[in-house]
């Protein structure tokens, strides 16, 4: 027995002891939780298998050799029936030049720091934190970003393709943290250098401060220095030469650079301070881009790029074979036109404002959208910017078309509810303010002051009167009428395409081509379809790149693009378009001026052809617009000059040998009726207008009789609006279309959807014989009526002008 108990003793402590150690079972939700053990585990196994995979990658991925450009190929540039435009050697030819770090400028080296990596000597060759950051701003939709240092790119310029790939970068990685074992920071800094792109085809440093600015990089002082700087951001669009309208981003990244420089003590506050922007030199490129075939070239290359069809380092890679939507014959009739009734007449010697002098152009099929001309200026290797392509210039008046056309399609009402139409009177007062704005008082100023009284929408187009479309632009409403502008076709992030009454008066800057393809949508009879510049496109010979396709759609009504039609048609036969009627077919249009006279515009259209031309003044020097006062030893040029005997002439020979097309017109419900005022109706006359909206002349030819009170222009006496004409000399009104003394001139068929039907007829012959067709006023004045020129700042809240006629 007592053996037994002896033995049991242990038994029993043991068993206590083994109770006393067991830990209680996780129960409830912290089951689902892992043990410190268990994260510890996990972590120290991460660790070690990021070390090693770090360590692999380390050790498999080598130096390679560095990038060789001998393999590239020139891409060729071809017009539609397959002849050569150009072999564009820029994109396969890499013009670098070498040099030292001795033998490039502390501020052009400070500069680099501070625009891309401003602890580059500090810092080591890779940077977790910024990779981590732009990693999360890519994918959050922030946009990409590399996150890398100058180590990193450098790497990518010199050892590696430009992929946006894992592996591409991976190996960008591992290679950058050997190279900054093996080479010291001014070794990687003077490679990064030499090898960065600048645009202008300058790959490193030298090359870049002898393309922009003729010097050498040695010789670089700061401001130069942070504007090439800045161009390692984004090169095409910083150059603000061949891209005026991106100026205000690229000096915004100057100054970003120039305050690095004095945040890291590399330039003084006082230097900062007074430094004014280095406009850099017109570009100068070899000979095989001279005339319009480098402006054809690089028109084709940012539709590309803009369209996404390849990339900008793709089309630098090479072996593209490109056919474009460029004929060559109107091609040439295009440079003709221009040479015949602009450059000939320039006296560059004599007249200071002549060497201001440029011009632009584009032609667009409205039924393709194809573009089969452009003209960029006189010479691509003497002048850079594309006057087809730029976009820093105001349309002007040539915008006014866009407004009626978006009061047509909105079915919009005047102020006292009467809906308006080519014959709806408006008050063409001279700095008469809105009514119904409510962003303050606006009172803009008619062309030389001129108040028209009582006018209707046709006579205020003819005369392009501010004060009547300022105020349609209210009574449709300007942001209808900016949605009506893109829908034609003007991008929507135009410069000063603002939701204001001013919208009207043309203070935008679109391109000339983007108007071109605006007004083409109206030709179109409201079917709008991006242009396009390429036909087809091969890679290497064999391998063909799909183009983006071509969505039409109707933008605006056909009844809105046709009675816009209806009523241009009447500034090409008696407003301020008359030298159109040398195109020798039917044909309307739209004449326009900038501000302070700095452009000329004329857009318009046959049923073939929508061209639009701009006439703009530049220094050749500082880049700076400059008003065209006095060129071509003229008072002022304006767009019924010579932008519309250029378009008459190149629409001319364009369509040479083609059969005579009119225009099939359906216009709006009630178009050919007048829209008087409550409190005038019966009473009121609309000026010298025609009245009648028959889609053609009216009787005046431009002179203005100031509405009921006004005394008569010439002698004549003011008759009464009537069906189909104003009658003159206090004779019965005419009806049916015909004057007295004249025949009137056919226009086109027109029918009116809803209502009555539209007068048939182009307009009405004036008294005594008169000119079919409006070509002479009457009385003796001149056809057109007033000048086509700009007046005052138009500004949103005082009583401006703005953009002319």
């Amino acid at each position: 027995m007592l053996a037994a108990a002896d033995g049991d003793a242990p038994t029993g402590k043991k068993a206590k002891n083994s109770k006393k150690g067991k830990r209680p079972k996780r129960t409830g939700w912290r089951r689902l939780l892992p043990t410190w053990r268990m994260v510890l585990g996990t972590c120290l196994v991460g660790v070690l298998l990021i070390i090693g995979v770090f360590f692999i990658g380390y050790s498999l991925v080598k130096i390679p050799p560095a990038n060789a450009f001998a393999t590239k190929q020139a891409n060729v540039y071809l017009y539609a029936d397959g002849s050569q435009i150009a072999r564009d050697t820029r994109d396969s030819q890499v013009n670098r030049e070498n040099v030292s770090l001795a033998k490039i400028s502390k501020a052009a080296q400070h500069a680099i720091l501070a625009a891309e990596d401003r602890d580059f000597y500090s810092e080591s060759a890779v940077d977790p934190k910024a990779m981590v950051r732009a990693a999360w701003n890519t994918a959050t939709g922030k946009g990409k970003q590399s996150g890398s240092t100058i180590t990193q790119q450098y790497v990518k310029n010199y050892y590696l393709a430009q992929e946006q790939t894992v592996t591409r970068k991976a190996k960008e990685f591992f290679i950058s943290i050997k190279l900054d074992r093996e080479k010291s920071k001014d070794e990687i800094l003077e490679g990064y250098l030499n090898t960065s792109y600048f645009g202008r085809s300058a790959y490193g440093i030298q090359a870049a401060a002898q393309a922009y600015y003729g010097r050498d990089a040695a010789d670089l002082d700061p401001a130069r220095a942070a504007y090439l700087a800045a161009l390692v951001n984004a090169p095409s669009e910083y150059d603000v030469v061949a891209h005026p309208e991106n100026r205000n981003a690229a000096v915004a990244r100057w100054n970003y650079v120039l305050d690095g420089m004095v945040k890291k003590g590399w330039l003084s506050q006082a230097e900062r301070t007074g430094m004014k922007f280095p406009m850099p030199k017109e570009q100068i490129l070899s000979t095989g881009l001279s005339g319009q075939r480098g402006y054809l070239v690089e028109a084709v290359r940012q539709y590309l790029i803009t369209n996404k069809v390849i990339t900008a380092e793709e089309l630098e890679a090479g072996g593209y074979r490109i056919t474009t939507t460029i004929q060559k014959d109107r091609q040439d009739a295009f440079v003709k036109a221009v040479d015949d009734q602009l450059m000939s007449k320039l006296d560059k010697k004599n007249n200071k404002v002549d060497t201001y002098v440029r011009a632009g152009g584009a032609s667009v099929d409205p039924k393709t959208g194809e573009v089969v001309a452009l003209y960029g200026g006189i010479d691509y290797v003497k002048q850079y910017t594309n006057g087809a392509t730029r976009g820093d210039f105001q349309v002007g008046s040539t915008f006014k078309p866009f407004v009626f056309t978006s009061a047509v399609e909105n079915g919009s009402t005047t102020q006292d509810g009467r809906t308006i139409t080519p014959n709806t009177v408006y008050d063409g007062t001279n700095r008469r303010p809105v009514q119904g704005w409510s962003g303050g008082a606006y009172g803009p100023e008619n062309e030389d002051q001129r108040s028209y009284g009582p006018i209707t929408v046709r006579k205020a187009t003819d005369l392009s009167v501010n004060s009547v479309y300022a105020q349609m632009a209210v009574d449709v409403g300007p942001a209808k009428v900016k949605q009506t502008a893109v829908d034609l076709g003007l991008p929507s992030d135009t410069p000063d395409l603002q939701p204001y009454p001013s919208i009207a008066l043309g203070t935008a800057t679109a391109s000339v081509l983007d108007m071109a393809e605006a007004y083409a949508t109206l030709a179109n009879h409201g079917k709008h379809g991006t242009y396009s510049l390429v036909k087809t496109i091969t890679k290497n010979g064999r391998e063909e790149i799909k183009l983006p396709e071509r969505n039409v759609k109707q933008a605006v009504s056909r009844e809105a693009a046709d009675t816009t039609t209806s009523v241009l048609r009447s500034v090409v036969e008696s407003g301020t378009a008359t030298a159109a009627q040398a195109a020798g077919r039917p044909a309307v249009g739209k004449t326009g001026t900038a501000e302070s006279d700095t452009a000329a515009w004329f857009a318009g259209y046959t049923p073939e052809l929508a061209t639009v031309v701009a006439v703009m003044g530049q220094d050749p020097v500082t880049a700076k617009h400059q008003p065209l006062y006095g060129a071509l030893g003229q008072a002022r040029i304006n767009g019924g000059g010579a932008p519309t005997e250029i378009w008459a002439q190149y629409t001319r020979d364009a369509l040479e040998g083609e059969p005579v097309k009119d225009f099939d017109l359906r216009l709006q419900q009630g178009a050919d009726r007048i829209q008087e005022p409550p409190a005038t109706s019966g009473t009121a006359e609309p000026g010298t207008d025609g009245g009648q909206d028959t889609g053609g002349t009216a009787t005046d030819g431009g002179q203005d009789t100031g509405g009921p009170s006004a005394t008569p222009t010439a002698g004549a006496t003011t008759g009464t609006p009537a069906d189909g004409g104003q009658t003159t000399g206090g004779g019965a009104p005419a009806t049916g279309g015909t004057a007295t003394g004249g025949t009137p001139t056919t226009g086109g068929t027109t029918t009116t959807t809803g209502g009555g039907p539209a007068t048939d007829g182009g307009g009405t012959a004036t008294t005594g014989g008169g000119t079919p067709g409006g070509g002479t006023a009457t009385g003796g004045g001149t056809p057109g009526g007033g000048t086509d020129a700009g007046g005052t700042t138009a500004t949103d809240g005082g009583a401006g002008g703005g953009p002319g006629l």
